[in-house]
């Protein structure tokens, strides 16, 4: 089952972490962007925050998940920290535009503090996992980095949930506003008890 799920993950990363590709390719008025007023689609910060969050954030999707292979770790520590620098910059990056685009989410106040609230976590979680490793903490480096992927596997997760919910409210607007917590706070609470099986950082997580 561990091996499935990594599977599922590994394929569900690859896809989305291309799926930034799409918004150079076809016309604007595309997914998300169609519910975006003109005025904002001109917006020059807007526009610089919003590629910054897709490209950056599609990068740290498609590498991330590789950073948890054990054998690549042991076998090939030099690439896993060349994998891992990248990733905490796209990271970082990423997470700080999802904050500044966050405050003109569509649904309003509800959207917005999800989605910031989404791009604090994720920026704060991959910072502390930057931090411990700098200071050779490896557990709680290994921690962070866990809830860290998790925050960036909303990218995957929004666009599972938001179909279904769409479907099931008929009702974008309403499904927009609970997607915007749902693909993000489950997330974190399965990576709570990934870590918490882990022996060598129940310690730590209580």
């Amino acid at each position: 089952m561990k091996k499935a799920g990594w599977i599922i993950v590994s394929i569900t990363s690859f896809c989305i972490g291309l799926y930034p590709v799409t918004y150079f390719l076809v016309d604007r008025k595309f997914g998300l962007l169609s519910s975006k007023s003109e005025a904002l689609l001109l917006n020059t910060p807007w526009n610089i925050g919003f590629y910054a969050h897709i490209v950056f954030g599609g990068i740290a999707l498609f590498i991330g998940w590789i950073q948890f292979n054990q054998s690549l770790r042991f076998s090939r520590l030099m690439l896993h920290r060349t994998i891992g620098k990248i990733y905490v910059i796209s990271a970082l990056v990423s997470s700080l535009a999802g904050i500044y685009i966050g405050f003109f989410a569509t649904g309003g106040v509800i959207s917005s503090t999800g989605f910031i609230g989404l791009g604090v976590t994720w920026f704060a979680t991959t910072l502390l996992a930057y931090q411990n490793i700098h200071h050779q903490k490896l557990s709680a480096h290994q921690k962070w980095m866990t809830y860290s992927y998790a925050a960036c596997f909303a990218a995957v997760t929004l666009r599972i949930w938001l179909p279904i919910l769409t479907s099931l409210t008929h009702d974008f607007l309403t499904s927009y506003k609970i997607v915007a917590w749902l693909c993000w706070v489950p997330n974190l609470i399965v990576a709570y008890f990934l870590n918490i099986r882990r022996p060598d950082l129940q310690k730590n997580l209580h």
